[in-house]
């Protein structure tokens, strides 16, 4: 019989094979000196073995192919081995950020429909305080008592124990998960990952950063370390908040990956940050993954130099609908940093084979089909589009999304695939590199055209005094006023904007694209995006410019 198309396919083998390699070690008690004890471990027999029990029990309470299950467990052996256990079984987790807010989470639950809700027992909780998920019949705890739930996680496990492979045989158009985006531009969005978008991420992230199995990973966004028994990697759990990677701790880091030789790590460009700035050098990590915003060039000289020689610094470029994309190493990225700086954008790098990069006039209209687009030349500016075997099809029950940001194209040979519209800007080189620059909703559009923010503020972040800017635009499109916000970077008296903003109105007009900013205003501590720390919050920041232009 052939293999599932299913990204648990590969755990039985991977326990026959290796047995007592070690999946995963999550942290545990801290000790005196306030590190994690890491004294619970996964090996890829146990990996496998106990999730096929709990795919079993689940089954006998009605968790079967194609149930939709809210999971809201934290990083943990059992978030993990439950993951598993519902891919095996062919059931359809929820995720949803646990951070965003509680009525967006609310309207997030409502539209998935879920017919099981599986979480900790402050989840429980606010399921009923707040009547979450009232679709679901079935309801398990990873409590120890099941309080406000039908069942918990272990009686589950003890109701499937000695269960033979639970793997379904799970087709590639098979509805894998929904995974709801982070609603950082905007209202949380189911996306339909179908199994052949799992198992595709899978091939190409292994092609694309050349991974082999036997490494060690510090996954700082639990996701992705599902990949990695997919991958043969062992996953080391760390010591922090997920939600708030911009408040870890570099010690417990550090300490995580010099215990376990860690060689490889992902993490968003704010926990970049803080490795960067703690300054100690990684000698054990080969390989360092940063995604969901653009990584500020002084981090990622920091981090270079804080790395082996022979040391990658990868920064994919993607997003939840479709990962990877496009990717580019910290070297050659270095070397675009004075581009990025004049008002370049922000190269991110060239495709990974076999996706397809093509740019089309900006719409904020929908495009039912490839013949209604304008495709656009090397060098213009234009909206992200990306076709291949990661791009999802559409958002769960989200028609007009959908219909937004998926394009139909039929191919000489008859067939038809879908093209994702990012909601991105941007431009591809003579070189076949793509350009960021800036979400399609963030462009100000002025009187004497668009401006765009990754050419912007890039500009005005090189001040030694600013820690960040965002260009928002106040009043109607087509005749907005161009705002520069600024946050200042720590340390820096308050007291000094007059001077900073003078410095800061003769650096823009020394570049022809940021010579009309006559607007810069003062913003305390930026809003920031609840998932990587990074994204940020420019529709508020918006609010708040306009409503401090009026006042003047």
């Amino acid at each position: 019989m052939d293999t599932p198309c299913n990204i648990a396919s590969t755990l039985p083998d991977l326990a026959a094979r290796f047995p007592d390699r070690i999946a995963m070690r999550c942290p545990g008690t801290r000790g005196q000196d306030g590190m994690a004890r890491f004294d619970t471990t996964l090996t890829y027999r146990e990996l496998d073995a106990r999730s096929d029990a709990i795919a079993a029990g689940l089954a006998r309470r009605g968790i079967v192919r194609g149930t939709r299950t809210v999971v809201m467990v934290r990083p943990s052996p059992e978030f993990f081995l439950l993951m598993f256990a519902l891919f095996k079984a062919g059931a359809v987790p929820v995720l949803v950020d646990p951070g965003i807010d509680k009525r967006a989470l609310g309207q997030c639950l409502d539209e998935a429909a879920p017919e099981a809700f599986i979480g900790i027992p402050l989840a429980q909780f606010a399921r009923v305080l707040l009547g979450w998920a009232k679709s679901a019949r079935i309801r398990i705890t990873t409590g120890a008592r099941a309080w406000l739930a039908d069942g918990t996680l272990a009686q589950v496990e003890r109701d499937g124990a000695g269960a033979e492979c639970q793997l379904a045989d799970t087709q590639p158009d098979d509805v894998a998960a929904i995974l709801f985006t982070s609603g950082s531009t905007g209202i949380p969005k189911g996306v339909v990952y179908r199994h052949r978008h799992f198992v595709a991420q899978i091939a190409m992230l292994r092609e694309a950063f050349g991974i082999q199995a036997g490494g060690v990973d510090l996954p700082t966004f639990p996701p992705f370390a599902l990949f990695d028994p997919a991958l043969g990697l062992t996953s080391i759990i760390p010591d922090m908040d997920p939600t708030k990677p911009a408040l870890a701790d570099p010690r417990r880091l550090h300490d995580a990956i010099a215990r376990f030789g860690v060689d490889q790590l992902f993490g968003s460009p704010a926990l970049m940050k803080v490795l960067a700035d703690f300054g100690q050098p990684l000698p054990t990590v080969k390989r360092v993954t940063s995604a969901g915003a653009p990584v500020p060039a002084d981090v990622v000289a920091k981090m270079r130099e804080l790395l082996p020689r022979d040391a990658q610094f990868w920064t994919p470029y993607g997003a939840t609908e479709c990962l990877p994309v496009a990717v580019i190493e910290g070297r050659e990225l270095q070397a675009t940093r004075s581009a990025t700086e004049a008002g370049a954008g922000t190269c991110v790098g060239r495709a990974v084979a076999p996706n397809e990069m093509r740019i089309i006039a900006i719409t904020d209209a929908p495009i039912a089909d490839w013949s209604g687009v304008t495709q656009l030349g090397e060098g213009v500016v234009g909206e992200i589009t990306v076709a291949g075997p990661t791009a999802t099809d559409l958002y769960f029950n989200r028609e007009a999304q959908t219909r937004a940001a998926k394009i139909r194209e039929r191919l000489p040979d008859g067939s038809e695939r879908i093209v994702h519209r990012m909601g991105d800007v941007g431009y591809l080189d003579a070189e076949g590199r793509l350009w960021f620059c800036g979400r399609k909703s963030h462009r100000v559009e002025t009187a004497d055209g668009p401006m765009y923010t990754e050419q912007v503020e890039p500009i005005f972040n090189t001040h030694r005094d600013v820690r960040r800017t965002a260009l928002v635009g106040v009043g109607k499109p087509g005749a907005q006023r161009p705002v520069l916000c600024v946050e200042l970077a720590p340390g820096t008296d308050a007291g000094q904007w007059t001077r900073i903003e003078a410095e800061l109105r003769t650096l823009g007009a020394s570049h022809p694209h940021t010579a009309a900013i006559a607007t810069f205003l003062h913003h305390p501590k930026f809003p920031v995006d609840i998932r990587h720390n990074a994204k940020i919050g420019r529709e508020k920041l918006a609010a708040w410019a306009a409503g401090r232009v009026r006042g003047d």
